[in-house]
């Protein structure tokens, strides 16, 4: 997922964010708000990482949440797929 979407889906992310660095803390995320720079700079802050430690972590996340969300999207047409045919078969 590129960071323009993060951000401005955060309300709906910041679960995903909370699972992968737990120890932000909510205060945090409302801080960062979607904002790559911000929770890059969190992360090294609270883990005592470096700041490239911690732009991989990001990077990788967010490569990680747009497969998640390539794989609920995929799946999701599957299934409206497989009820609509289910629903013509019924016919």
């Amino acid at each position: 997922m590129n960071w323009d979407t993060i951000e401005g889906n955060w309300k709906q992310v910041k679960g995903a964010v909370r699972e992968q660095w737990g120890k932000l803390t909510d205060n945090d995320l409302e801080q960062i708000a979607g904002r790559k720079d911000q929770l890059v700079g969190r992360i090294q802050e609270r883990y005592g990482i470096a700041r490239d430690a911690a732009q991989q972590q990001a990077d990788q996340w967010a490569r990680t949440l747009n497969a998640e969300q390539y794989s609920a999207r995929t799946h999701s047409m599957h299934t409206e797929e497989h009820a609509g045919k289910a629903q013509t078969a019924k016919r």
